[in-house]
């Protein structure tokens, strides 16, 4: 089952008030943070609030994660317990760089008795997590990881790298193409990470739009303004879910049934575009769904 994730708000677990404010929001999803938009401090304090809002629900048809914060620090035990008895749609972790950090979230949820259901979120977010994405996908083939697919991180790949995040991102389009193929090639989702000058909604819907067209099945915001534009940007069109009912349509008609390819307005078209059309049919009827 296609599910529909154009955008996916990162909302602070130790905001009571935004916890709340989340019920309400059009995104597709929301990621109950207990990582940088909480202080040290608060920690405690979030993963109490954000295990009370999940027992609440009140959801609706929204997909909830929840991100905890990464290895390297004191916290991710008592993050992933919590997250695993909670039983979000989806734990997000970040800063995997190696299939063992991904066995380690695995065999923590196993300990627990973590229900089957919640799956893990990789966020791309090292140099050596770019290298190592193919790796990284392919773990997926073990059930005990859980993973779903890949959170691109560009804020933190571009604070190691020393690559510069300028309007347009070319210098870390070769890294996300790398990424986005190791998730194709082994059956994932990959979102891009989120765009932190959000008064500025031009440059916001360019960068949504080249996300789209990269291949980014969503978009991480962190502002509930910049859930609407997402949403439009990476719904399909209507003249594009027209074209793509038509060529459903003809591959349909019993003359068409045996042949390979066929002649449609002029042009060949192929039954990997009925596969792609499918798609397109499937997530329009998802997103319909949803009722955003």
């Amino acid at each position: 089952m296609i599910r529909p994730r154009r955008s996916l708000l990162f909302m602070p677990g130790s905001n009571a008030r935004a916890l709340e404010k989340a019920r309400n929001l059009p995104a597709d999803g929301i990621i109950l943070d207990l990582e940088d938009s909480v202080a040290p401090d608060a920690k405690a304090l979030a993963r109490d609030q954000i295990a009370q809002a999940i027992a609440a629900k009140g959801f609706g048809k929204r997909e909830v994660w929840i991100r905890t914060n990464s290895l390297d620090t004191s916290w991710w035990i008592d993050d992933v317990t919590m997250a695993g008895q909670a039983r979000p749609d989806g734990i997000l972790v970040p800063k995997v760089s190696s299939v063992a950090d991904l066995n380690t979230i695995g065999d923590r949820l196993a300990a627990i008795g973590a229900d089957s259901s919640i799956k893990v979120w990789a966020m791309i977010e090292t140099a050596r997590a770019v290298l190592d994405a193919d790796k990284l996908a392919a773990a997926s083939r073990d059930p005990k990881t859980r993973l779903a697919g890949f959170v691109f991180g560009p804020n933190d790949i571009a604070r190691e790298t020393r690559i510069r995040m300028l309007p347009g991102r070319a210098a870390m389009i070769p890294m996300i193409t790398h990424c986005i193929l190791a998730t194709r090639a082994h059956g994932l989702e990959i979102l891009d990470g989120p765009y932190s000058d959000f008064s500025n909604v031009d440059g916001f819907g360019q960068e949504c739009a080249q996300g789209r067209d990269l291949g980014f099945d969503g978009k991480t915001l962190i502002h509930p303004g910049q859930i609407e534009a997402c949403n439009v940007i990476f719904t399909p069109p209507a003249e594009e879910i027209a074209q793509a009912r038509k060529i459903i349509a003809a591959f349909e008609q019993p003359e068409n049934a045996s042949r390979g390819a066929i002649r449609l307005d002029g042009q060949m078209v192929e039954r990997l575009h009925a596969d792609m059309a499918r798609r397109t049919i499937a997530i329009a009827d998802a997103i319909a769904a949803m009722g955003n």
